[in-house]
């Protein structure tokens, strides 16, 4: 019998498990179990959201993901096919999860294709780079319902995951969302009294509310029940003079896990104007200025000051007639402390004017977030010398040394501010002779503790939102054009979008960057800049100072006078030349250290990247040797 030769033995058996492990790795990744992993990065920038999770094991329809993406140009840019990567990954890991509800049609539409017939049907026209459509988007559809991501902005892979889950959301759930306002101030405008009067344009942020929902109108004074099946989120708007009626109604639609967004004001300038020049009850349907929601705030362990405005002189916003406002605050993305927040994340800036503003006593079983907050020299003032811009205030002011809430976000399972039931109702008049309550009828849907999470949302201003304090509003021709001043309308469209969204996506966070600056090397450069720039600065003003004095040297020529520069002006400008030769020479000396430094850095990080797995894997083998050894020789 001939035998094989053990080198021939070994590379069949090398052969069969490189074919084992392809084989393997195929058909690994046709299950959903090929495209998981365990996630060991810092901010789990690769694990997908609780709701996004929750969004897709609840598809009941087909949803389709078409994904538009030019591979084979050379024009592509090199950030964009490193991002196109990470969107192939994501759309993998989604697919998987979606138990088969979610299809994704990789498109690469070149010209004259029909995928680039399928772009554009689908409303994306790509970006023309060296006379050449590329294309990066993706298209979600279901039904007959279709959202489009135009493209995937490298820039923005943050909110790739919450864009993505969004779209998906919104196809599957074709019905449109509900928004119920309750305002105690008239946001619709009203016709001309009389013939040759403007009439009162509503305000531009509820015509836009209107575009983009359906919108239902609630009395404040008879609101009746609200149900959260029919109202997606409840905005209450300056519920100046609220009855206890109307907060029970409120405080039940939360219980069953609805959605409130309350923005409440200490002193609001627009119901001032609009109740012509009267602060305290408008002349023409105006509202009073100050409006809370007494005995919810209570209950959710929330205070709000309505009786002053919050002053900061950090953020006092500076107007016209070169004047501070010291309580109207323009807050930077500093004052949004939630940097992962979708609702604050990409806001400019916001101003308040006349705020109040929220503390939070320990609201009981609910997560607080603060979505944007003052400074701690912020201090409360009285509100009508505030509206007047007393210049007083400045040295009145006294901060309290503690940075107030200015919009803040409440979930959890809230507790009833009503335990008894509905207000006005009489337990006495609900009992028969005999003792035995006979008003199942109308207290039997009463709830004490909640029956689902909710969520709310409060806002320590409504003049934000006044068309004169958030827009440019502009006649042409009659057409009436707007747009945004400020991030105060952002703020709003972001907060409402995310609100009538999936309840799985309420205050979800952005992701994590997958790109992580350089922050020691950002660093060196920052040392380099503040070692170096004060030298050159003293140079550079010193050069201005010789130029200016030479330019007048060359005038006095100019008028025909005889010049001779002076031993002492020659000295000076040899001596200027030799500075300058001197901080040149400095400022390369300064560079090539910190390259040196940089190099040095790069260099270490390269080791330890290219060591310390071998490092591992050898010490690791060595381990395993020794300790087999000492087995054999045990034995």
């Amino acid at each position: 019998m001939k035998t094989t030769h053990p080198v021939t033995r070994s590379a069949f058996g090398i052969a069969a498990l490189v074919a084992i492990a392809v084989l393997a790795n195929w058909l690994v990744s046709l299950t959903p179990a090929g495209n998981r992993g365990v996630d060991f990065t810092e901010y789990r920038i690769h694990t997908l959201s609780d709701g996004t999770r929750a969004i897709l094991a609840e598809l009941d329809t087909p949803v389709v993901i078409r994904y538009y993406a030019t591979r084979g140009s050379n024009f592509m840019p090199e950030e964009i096919k490193l991002h196109m990567r990470r969107v192939d990954d994501l759309l993998a890991e989604y697919a998987a999860l979606s138990n088969g509800m979610l299809r994704i049609e990789h498109l690469d539409p070149e010209p004259d294709t029909e995928a680039e017939d399928s772009a554009q049907l689908d409303g994306l026209s790509g970006q023309r780079i060296n006379n050449e459509n590329l294309y990066f988007g993706i298209a979600v559809s279901c039904l007959d319902q279709t959202t489009v991501i135009p493209f995937l902005d490298p820039r923005d892979e943050t909110m790739l995951e919450y864009h993505l889950s969004s779209a998906i959301h919104e196809v599957s759930t074709p019905v449109r969302p509900v928004v119920g306002v309750m305002s105690g101030i008239d946001l619709q405008g009203e016709p001309a009294m009389m013939p040759g009067q403007q009439p009162q344009e509503p305000w531009v942020f509820y015509q836009q509310l209107e575009q983009n929902y359906e919108i239902r109108d609630i009395p404040l004074d008879e609101p009746g029940v609200i149900d959260p099946g029919q109202i997606n989120v409840l905005l209450v708007f300056h519920p100046a003079g609220i009855t206890p009626e109307a907060e029970y109604a409120i405080e039940q639609y939360l219980l069953r896990g609805g959605t409130v967004v309350a923005c409440l004001d200490a002193y609001s300038v627009a119901a001032q104007m609009l109740g012509g020049g009267n602060p305290m009850m408008g002349m023409m349907g105006g509202a009073p200025t100050t409006s809370t929601l007494p005995t919810l705030l209570d209950a959710w362990g929330v205070t709000f000051e309505s009786g002053q405005v919050l002053a900061d002189p950090s953020l006092a916003t500076r107007l016209s007639g070169d004047r501070d406002g010291l309580a109207v605050l323009t807050l930077p993305q500093e004052n949004m402390p939630r940097k992962d927040s979708v609702i604050t994340r990409g806001l400019g800036s916001i101003t308040m004017f006349l705020p109040g503003a929220f503390t939070l006593d320990g609201a009981s079983g609910l997560d607080a977030t603060p979505l944007v907050v003052s400074t701690t020299n912020a201090g409360f003032v009285d509100p009508m010398r505030a509206a007047e811009l007393d210049p007083a205030l400045a040295t009145e002011l006294r901060p309290r040394g503690t940075r107030f809430d200015l919009a803040t976000h409440l979930r959890g399972e809230f507790r009833s501010a009503f335990p008894d039931g509905p207000p006005g109702i009489s337990t006495e008049e609900d009992e028969d002779e005999d003792g035995e309550n006979t008003g199942a009828g109308e207290s039997g849907d009463h709830l004490a503790e909640a029956s689902e999470a909710g969520n709310v949302f409060l806002i320590a201003d409504i003049d934000m939102f006044f068309d004169n304090f958030a827009y440019s509003v502009q006649n042409f021709g009659g057409m009436r054009m707007v747009s945004p001043i400020n991030g105060n309308s952002t703020l709003m469209f972001n907060l409402i979008d995310q609100a009538v969204g999936s309840p799985h996506l309420i205050g979800s966070r952005s992701r994590s960057a997958l790109r992580r600056p350089f922050t020691v090397i950002a660093d060196m450069e920052a040392e380099f800049n503040r070692q170096v720039g004060e030298k050159i600065q003293e140079f550079e003003e010193r050069q201005a100072e010789a130029q200016e004095r030479l330019n007048e040297l060359q005038a006095q020529r100019a008028q025909g006078s005889e010049l001779f520069l002076s031993p002492e002006q020659e000295a000076e400008i040899q001596k200027l030349r030799e500075e300058q030769v001197k901080y040149a020479r400095l400022i390369r000396e300064q560079e090539i250290d910190l390259r040196r430094q940089k190099d040095r850095l790069a260099g270490r990080v390269t080791t330890l990247n290219v060591a310390v797995m071998p490092a591992i894997v050898i010490l690791f083998g060595l381990a395993l040797y020794i300790k087999r050894r000492s087995s054999t020789r045990a034995r």
